[in-house]
């Protein structure tokens, strides 16, 4: 593998990354457009997809199925495609702030704001599946490939000519008393690990997340992590009966009510760089773009270059068998080395 997932510069903590008013009005967007779903059930159709977008790979003939995945944390969109879908938060994210930190990040001339999500939970506990966001690439994003796709893609080391440059400053608000910080690998998934700890209150990272392994911690009392009956269609919103407080539903049934000083805000606000104009042009006028059949193509003519054995799939996209191939030969390995979890989770 020749990527070596270590991102273009270390990652840079800011504090104050957003007003009061615009952390206000975010909220507000939040609580008055839910319910929101899980992060798992948006961007996975299969376990096995889950299993190639994080790190690690399986035994041979072992089925992974969602309870080994489930955690309570679900996400929705602020902007998407450029494009702000709430109006009152524009400015949140035409940021000229945020602007002028990412082209100083990776020393570029041009920055284009691409996406902004969030992420809501509770109480929950640490992943032990580090993972690297969704790469994109000239001709490849999630409007048009499903995210396992673009992390194979970049852990193979097959299209780095394609990748495109992003950055993200990703910010956060949580009051709680136990963890809720940031775990991440700035040397590789085999490096040694880091960690931001809170206070996380509008606390904010500068980072190239599509080439860092990185994962929450776990935050709140740690009999309250995994809420009995959730499922991958449990819901979560504000709680109509408590104005600062959220619920999560499964089916239409309470199972978990969560206080404000509970409640870890995740705020993910991501940018196209440009090293210069020539790599700006090269993209807006896709003068080279890669599809899904070039990109098959290179990845079964690499696999069988190392010598596999394998039915080439009719629709590589869905083929679960194909996707578990993928994992077992490019995923680069999980951490072996962790930071520790908050002291609560130990003693309990």
């Amino acid at each position: 593998m020749t990527t070596k997932f270590r991102p273009v510069a270390p990652p840079q903590i800011i504090e104050g990354a957003y007003s009061e008013d615009q952390h206000r009005r975010m909220l507000n967007v939040v609580r008055e457009k839910g319910p929101w779903s899980l992060i798992l059930a948006q961007h996975f159709k299969s376990p096995e997809e889950v299993v190639a977008t994080t790190s690690g790979s399986l035994p041979e003939g072992f089925k992974p199925t969602w309870d080994m995945f489930l955690s309570p944390v679900f996400r929705g969109y602020f902007a998407q495609g450029s494009t702000v879908q709430h109006p009152e938060i524009e400015d949140c994210f035409f940021n000229t702030k945020f602007l002028d930190l990412v082209r100083g990040y990776w020393k570029a001339d041009y920055a284009r704001p691409d996406n902004m999500l969030f992420n809501i939970q509770g109480p929950c506990r640490g992943s032990d599946t580090p993972h690297v966001d969704a790469t994109r690439f000239r001709g490849i994003s999630m409007q048009t490939s499903p995210v396992w796709l673009m992390n194979i893609m970049v852990k193979s080391g097959l299209f780095e000519h394609w990748r495109s440059k992003k950055a993200q400053v990703i910010t956060w608000y949580y009051k709680g008393q136990i963890g809720g910080g940031f775990n991440y690998w700035p040397d590789g998934p085999q490096g040694q690990p880091a960690q931001i700890k809170a206070p996380m209150w509008s606390r904010a990272v500068v980072v190239e997340n599509e080439m860092m392994y990185h994962t929450a911690q776990a935050n709140g009392p740690s009999a309250l992590r995994q809420p009995q009956g959730l499922a991958i269609n449990s819901m979560m919103s504000a709680d109509p009966d408590d104005p600062s407080g959220w619920q999560i539903t499964t089916d239409g049934q309470v199972i978990q009510k969560i206080p404000e000083e509970e409640f870890r805000f995740l705020i993910h606000w991501g940018a196209d760089i440009f090293m210069d104009y020539s790599e700006l042009k090269r993209s807006l006028d896709h003068t080279d773009d890669i599809g899904h059949d070039q990109v098959f193509d290179m990845i079964i003519a690499d696999l069988r270059a190392r010598g596999l054995t394998f039915e080439v799939p009719t629709d590589p996209l869905t083929d679960e068998q194909f996707i578990r191939l993928l994992v077992q030969t490019y995923d680069p390995g999980k951490p072996s080395i962790f930071p520790p979890e908050p002291e609560e989770m130990l003693a309990a």
